[in-house]
């Protein structure tokens, strides 16, 4: 079975580049183009791992990571912030939202398969 990773991200160009890597290693995509929308998602498909825009219309990625830990079932889901925040403090700053990691863009494949696998080791 393929380990399912919700894509919340609002810029149709990068969600097709990470759709196209990651179908390629056998992942099972959905994904969400706001993060009020990506809350949503979460909570109805429970996703194996979520990467996270942090720039996001209605609802910032930040908030969106608060408000999907919120959900018990949730809790334990890794977040990964994927972003263009890359100055000093960023990453700190998703941690403190709740994510569990962070990918700045623009990223290579393989820095964000490395990235999913420390979540998903048995997968890809």
């Amino acid at each position: 079975m393929s380990n399912r990773i919700l894509v919340i991200e609002d810029n149709e160009d990068n969600r097709q580049i990470i759709r196209d890597l990651l179908t390629s290693f056998g992942y099972e995509l959905i994904d969400a183009t706001d993060g009020e929308e990506g809350v949503a998602m979460a909570q109805s498909h429970r996703p194996d791992l979520i990467l996270m825009d942090i720039q996001l219309p209605i609802m910032d990625g930040y908030e969106a990571t608060r408000q999907i830990r919120a959900i018990p079932e949730l809790k334990t889901v890794p977040i990964i912030a994927v972003t263009s925040y890359a100055l000093s403090g960023d990453d700190a700053k998703a941690r403190d939202a709740g994510c569990d990691g962070h990918v700045a863009k623009p990223f290579s494949s393989r820095e964000l398969l490395t990235k999913i696998r420390e979540f998903l080791p048995d997968a890809g």
